[in-house]
């Protein structure tokens, strides 16, 4: 059972009323590790990162001791979708179809908590997946302070092409809601593309491939053409595009058009791989998912042999690697809980990258990728975006299971 203290610093944030020096036994500053460094946080930001000795606390400065504890920059979740729960509660076409939006936003609140006191201080969400522009609101009501979470990038309703995308299965008399907006032909796309950077979307997330009949592999979805317009449309406006492409050619004509990521990647190949390295492009695996997805459809992780599924992913994740290319950190949370986003680093580590370059990913990276200036460092007059575990993340990437106090701007938001 946990103490009234946790309980009430779960519950709601704590200001900090003056300077406070945070002082673990290692901090981890977005790059490297470090022994014998202190952190002093003045309102919103950091204002010193260093060696305690070579620092002269100010009057009244509150010591907060972190013994056996790693300080880090608050974790930045690059693919989530708040608006969903796991598969195993709720397939995902009855979410989409049976759970309303008002319903869905309900839920993507205790999500967002959910992520944050797991040390998430920064979220990217990749779509509403039906429901239509929830994550623009949510987003409105954790900067308003009406609700707690991470501070979100959100995608609104993400675009697909005509007939790609579903729910699927209804006779063509039938009108269902689908997961994303569907588009077709040039004109139409950049409509849509501005049409939800005017409703509030920060990107663009579209899908460059996709399953067109149940069963059936995906096959690319949109044109070239299709594609360099809706990125040319984004980018005119200040902002960027994403793609969800798992095959090689859906891959190729996302990494031509100019996207910032692809999302999943799972079929990439050595030359896929590399294109992506010359043009700059990072890749988020989302690891997690697939291998949530599988052990929902009956694997038993552990007992049996990995599917095909798990082993391309991990050779795909592997190749990726090899190459050079920008990994970035990102789940797919909503496919399994929110709260459990450490399971993408700890499969990270399991494919075969090394813990520090994992939370370099999730950190560091994730703000470069992103735009997040003064995010993912801890770094004098950087956001005081901070959390701490017990243990060291940078030998067991367990350690992140075990969050202990999380900092977004300057204010506790949970402290064990």
């Amino acid at each position: 059972m946990k103490s009234l203290t946790t309980l009430y610093f779960l519950l709601i944030s704590v200001p900090l009323l003056s300077q406070t020096l945070l002082r673990p036994d290692r901090v981890f500053d977005g790059n490297n590790i470090h022994e014998g460094w202190v952190v002093l946080v003045d309102g919103d930001s950091i204002s010193y990162a260093g060696k305690s000795t070579e620092l002269q606390l100010p009057k009244n400065t509150k010591i907060v001791d972190l013994k056996g504890e790693t300080l880090m920059p608050g974790i930045i979740e690059g693919h989530s979708h708040l608006l969903l729960h796991p598969y195993n509660e709720t397939d995902w076409n009855d979410q989409v179809l049976k759970e309303s939006p008002v319903e869905r936003a309900i839920r993507g609140t205790v999500h967002a908590k959910n992520s944050l006191l797991a040390g998430v201080t920064t979220m990217r969400d990749l779509g509403a997946e039906g429901a239509g522009y929830a994550d623009v609101y949510l987003k409105k009501t954790i900067e308003d302070g009406i609700v707690p979470g991470p501070r979100l990038l959100v995608a609104g309703p993400a675009i697909v092409a005509t007939g790609a995308y579903g729910p699927k299965g209804f006779h063509d008399g039938v009108t269902v809601p689908l997961g994303a907006e569907p588009v077709s032909g040039v004109n139409e796309a950049i409509a849509t593309v501005r049409r939800q950077l005017g409703n509030g979307a920060d990107f663009i997330k579209i899908y460059a491939d996709y399953r067109w009949g149940k069963g059936e592999p995906s096959q690319p979805t949109f044109l070239q053409q299709e594609i360099d317009a809706m990125v040319a449309a984004a980018t005119s406006a200040g902002r960027y595009v994403v793609a969800h492409a798992s095959t090689p050619e859906g891959m190729r004509r996302a990494i031509m058009g100019g996207v910032e990521t692809i999302e999943h990647g799972d079929g990439g190949t050595k030359s896929i791989f590399q294109l992506m390295k010359e043009k700059g492009i990072a890749l988020c695996p989302t690891l997690a998912a697939g291998d949530a997805i599988t052990q929902y459809r009956g694997w038993q992780k552990g007992k049996e042999p990995e599917p095909e599924r798990i082993s391309q992913k991990k050779k795909s994740f592997q190749l990726a690697m090899e190459t050079g290319v920008d990994i970035v950190f990102g789940g797919d949370v909503g496919v399994f809980a929110h709260g459990e986003n450490y399971r993408e680093m700890e499969l990270m580590v399991a494919y075969g990258m090394q813990p520090i370059h994992v939370l370099i990913s999730a950190t560091s990276l994730n703000a470069k990728v992103f735009h997040l200036d003064k995010l993912g460092c801890i770094k004098k007059g950087f956001l005081a975006d901070i959390i701490t575990v017990k243990g060291d993340p940078t030998k067991d990437i367990h350690s992140m299971r075990q969050v202990s106090l999380v900092m977004q701007a300057g204010t506790i938001v949970k402290k064990n």
